[in-house]
């Protein structure tokens, strides 16, 4: 019984010690994070599927590493991806915010609209082809103020420039096909720049719209029934995710087309034009990192990126029995043999 009486003693001084310990912590929560800090996080939302974001995403990490924040150190992230379904960006962007994320990087347009929508509060870094301003994300480029920030690429009037590609490529053309994600807020911008330049080098244009895969294979083969001597694709997040596939269909159907990205022309596509999209995100994820270590996206001006790439792809060139005169590939930054 003594034994008893013992233990159930020992018991209650430790739980005596143990109230007066937790008693004594209450002075101490400055002191305890900043041994311990809290690992922020970073939400990330795509309008694609994770996959075609691998080049892009190992960019953002690149910068975030730049600031000095490594993805499972110092700093956690939270992915989330719309698979191309633009009715699941909301829902998406509503859960990153109840994450209670530090900073949320919205690739492309639906995204950055998205997350724009969702809060007023949470910093948020945006990439996109085009007008901040007129895509209301942002009311001024040097200092926007507010929650957002990011980076910028020529969009919708490199469709044009892409259209005198496909000229000079191609130029016993009389007509050119121009492919569209028709639910891209840009696309209105994108046709009718598309379209004075088509009057101006006297080419009648076809306007093709794809809102998925299931539509990919139908346009090229469109392109052939209508006689169209190449196809230019537009800017959209939903096409530069599946740039392998469109190079492939491209050849399948013995289509010439241009595109954005490196990606395209590398995996067989005739030539693309178009900003470096890996520089722009490395520059989000420095961005991102600079609003952990304490600035306000706000006081971030939109940092516009204007450098743009010529790639031709000249073993493709000869498999559609197309000759790339010599200016053209002098002008090229990169051929691909």
């Amino acid at each position: 019984m003594r034994d008893h009486r013992w233990i159930s003693r020992g018991h209650r001084i430790k739980r005596r010690e143990f109230i007066t310990l937790l008693g004594g912590m209450a002075g101490w929560p400055l002191a305890v994070r900043a041994q311990q800090p809290a690992t922020p996080t970073i939400g990330f939302l795509g309008s694609g599927s994770a996959e075609p974001y691998a080049v892009r995403l190992r960019a953002f990490r690149q910068g975030l590493d730049e600031a000095g924040f490594v993805e499972g150190r110092n700093v956690a992230i939270e992915y989330r991806f719309a698979a191309d379904q633009s009715d699941r960006l909301p829902g998406l962007a509503a859960e990153l915010v109840r994450r209670q994320t530090s900073v949320i990087a919205a690739g492309g347009i639906p995204a950055a609209l998205a997350i724009k929508a969702a809060t007023a509060t949470v910093p948020t870094v945006f990439y996109v082809a085009g007008d901040p301003i007129k895509l209301r994300l942002v009311p001024r480029m040097n200092h926007p103020g507010g929650n957002v920030t990011g980076v910028t690429t020529m969009g919708a009037e490199l469709s044009a420039k892409r259209l005198e590609l496909a000229r000079e490529l191609v130029p016993t053309a009389s007509a050119v096909a121009l492919l569209v994600n028709p639910s891209n807020p840009n696309t209105e911008g994108i046709i009718k720049d598309a379209q004075a330049a088509a009057r101006s080098l006297g080419l009648q244009l076809h306007v093709l719209r794809a809102m998925g895969e299931r539509d990919f294979d139908a346009s090229f083969a469109t392109v052939r029934q209508l006689r169209a001597g190449a196809l230019v694709i537009g800017n959209d997040s939903l096409l530069v995710g599946r740039s392998e596939q469109l190079a492939a269909l491209g050849l399948r159907h013995a289509v010439p087309t241009i595109f954005q990205n490196l990606e395209f022309a590398a995996a067989g596509g005739l030539a693309s034009y178009g900003s470096n999209n890996s520089d722009s995100y490395r520059q989000a994820g420095v961005y991102a990192g600079r609003i952990l270590k304490g600035e306000k996206p706000g006081n971030l001006p939109v940092v516009q990126s204007t450098k743009v790439e010529l790639i031709v792809n000249l073993k493709t060139a000869k498999s559609l029995g197309i000759t790339v005169s010599l200016p053209l590939l002098g002008r090229a930054d990169q051929v691909i043999e």
